[in-house]
């Protein structure tokens, strides 16, 4: 397959991966209240807005807590876009129902990004020896009360599909 069939069909089998799963479960929630304090995050697609053929496949899987007063707090493992193990370590904010819109959260992260080193350093900007700061954009939809659905706005670079399961309570 072309490069561009490749994603395309990455995308679509990402898709139809959500909403499988979104479906499975036993009806959708009728409201935002999650069923414990933690998500399960993890990736199965990144969409490069400029492909390269540097960039490798991209997944990540991570946890997230959900403090009061909307804030959160998380750290995800993953390969970035060039194949090397990066981590990301972060706090932020998630706003359940903006503007109305019910099952949707907006949801901004920063912190802490280590993994672009040697040749790729120049790949994140203010990168000091594989160290640099991070800040992610996110809009997101519940399905139901096991599955939502996130889109990371991943700098200039890519828009990440993340699929987020919270956790019952007493999972960890």
């Amino acid at each position: 397959m072309t490069s561009s069939l490749q994603r395309i069909d990455r995308i679509v089998r990402a898709l139809a991966l959500t909403l499988l799963c979104g479906t499975v479960q036993p009806g959708f929630a009728q409201d935002t209240k999650p069923i414990g304090k933690w998500d399960l995050i993890v990736s199965p697609y990144s969409y490069h807005f400029h492909p390269s053929d540097d960039h490798e496949y991209v997944y990540s899987a991570g946890l997230l807590r959900r403090l009061d007063n909307n804030w959160v707090a998380g750290a995800i493992a993953f390969s970035n876009s060039f194949g090397q193990p990066s981590a990301y370590a972060f706090v932020g904010q998630r706003f359940v129902n903006p503007f109305g819109w019910n099952k949707w959260f907006l949801q901004w992260t920063g912190g802490l990004l280590y993994g672009y080193v040697g040749e790729f350093k120049d790949k994140v900007p203010f990168n000091n020896n594989g160290f640099s700061p991070g800040f992610v954009p996110s809009i997101g939809y519940q399905f139901s009360d096991r599955v939502y659905l996130e889109l990371d706005l991943l700098g200039n670079s890519a828009l990440m599909f993340t699929l987020v399961f919270p956790l019952p309570e007493g999972t960890l």
